[in-house]
C-alpha cells in the first residue's frame, strides 16, 4: 500500500472504470484491517488515503451507466469501501444511491412488471433498446440477471459487488440484506440450478448458457447461514466448489473468509 501509494497516478485504457473498480474493491479492505489492527505505526497512511481520493474515487464514483451492470456494480463496491475508508459520507452516499438504482436494473424480479427495470441515467429508454440490453432475451423470470445470456462469469461479477456492498452495509449500520435478499437468492439460485446440471430450457438463450459462476460463499453465508433462507441449489454448488481460490480480480478466498461465519 505504502508503494503503491508513492507511484500511481491514473488507471488507463477503455476499460480505466473497471480497473480501478477491481482494484479500488480491495484496497479498502486491507486499509481498513491495517487502519484498525496494525499495532505499530502507519507512515503512509496520509499519502495511501490521499491515492484513494485522487486517483480512483473520482474513476468509480459517477458509475457507467451505459455498459453492462458488472462495470457499475464494481465500480459501486469501490467507491462505497473507499468512502468507507475516507469516512466520506457524501460519496458513500452517492455511491449507494447508485448502487440502489443499479440492482434492480441488473437482477429481474416480479415485482418489477412485465419486463426488467431500465438501467438509471442511461440512454436505454426503448423495448427495444432493453432487449438489446439484457443480450436478447426477452422471457423473464426471478433471478435472471441483465448478464445470464452473455456469460455466468459476467453475471458472477455483478452479483459479487452486490453481495460485498451488502456486506459493508451492514458493518455500517445501514444492512442492505433485507432488501436485497429476495433478488439475491433468487439470482443465485437460478444460476446454480444450471451449474449443478439442471438442463437449459430453450427459451433461456437461445437454449445456450456459457457456466462458470465462481464464488457464491458470500451471499449464501449471509442469507442461508444467517438469515436461514433456504437456498439448496446454490448450496450444494457452493459445497461442492469448496474451498474457494482466488476466484479473479476482486474475489479472493471467500470460502476461508466466509463458510460457517456466522459474523
Amino acid at each position: 500500500m505504502d508503494a503503491w501509494s508513492g507511484t500511481i497516478k491514473d488507471h488507463t485504457n477503455s476499460n480505466a472504470p473497471l480497473q480501478t473498480g477491481w482494484a479500488g474493491s480491495t484496497w479498502p479492505r486491507a486499509a481498513e484491517v491495517i487502519k484498525y489492527t496494525y499495532s505499530g505505526t502507519w507512515s503512509h497512511s496520509g499519502r495511501f488515503a490521499s491515492m484513494l481520493r485522487d486517483v480512483y474515487l473520482p474513476e468509480v464514483i459517477n458509475g457507467a451507466p451505459g455498459k453492462n451492470g458488472n462495470w457499475e456494480l464494481i465500480m459501486m463496491e469501490a467507491a462505497v469501501g473507499i468512502s468507507v475508508h475516507l469516512e466520506d459520507r457524501a460519496s458513500y452516499d452517492k455511491a449507494m444511491g447508485i448502487f440502489r438504482g443499479r440492482v434492480p436494473a441488473y437482477v429481474y424480479h416480479t415485482s418489477d412488471g412485465s419486463r426488467p427495470k431500465y438501467p438509471p441515467r442511461s440512454s436505454i429508454d426503448t423495448v427495444a433498446e432493453l432487449t438489446k440490453y439484457w443480450q436478447g432475451e426477452t422471457t423473464y423470470v426471478n433471478g435472471l440477471s441483465q448478464e445470464t445470456c452473455r456469460d455466468f462469469g459476467h453475471t458472477a461479477w455483478g452479483l459479487a459487488a452486490v453481495s460485498h456492498v451488502a456486506k459493508t452495509t451492514r458493518i455500517q449500520g445501514q444492512d442492505q440484506w433485507p432488501q436485497l435478499s429476495e433478488r439475491l437468492r433468487h439470482a443465485y439460485g437460478f444460476h446454480t440450478k444450471y451449474e449443478n446440471g439442471d438442463p437449459v430450457p430453450s427459451w433461456l438463450c437461445d437454449g445456450t448458457v456459457k457456466k462458470g459462476l465462481g464464488s457464491t460463499e458470500v451471499a449464501f453465508n449471509a442469507l442461508h447461514g444467517r438469515l436461514g433462507i433456504g437456498m439448496p441449489a446454490t448450496g450444494t454448488y457452493t459445497e461442492a466448489k469448496r474451498p474457494r481460490p482466488t476466484d479473479n480480480y476482486f474475489m479472493a478466498r471467500e470460502t476461508l473468509t466466509h463458510a460457517g461465519n456466522p459474523g
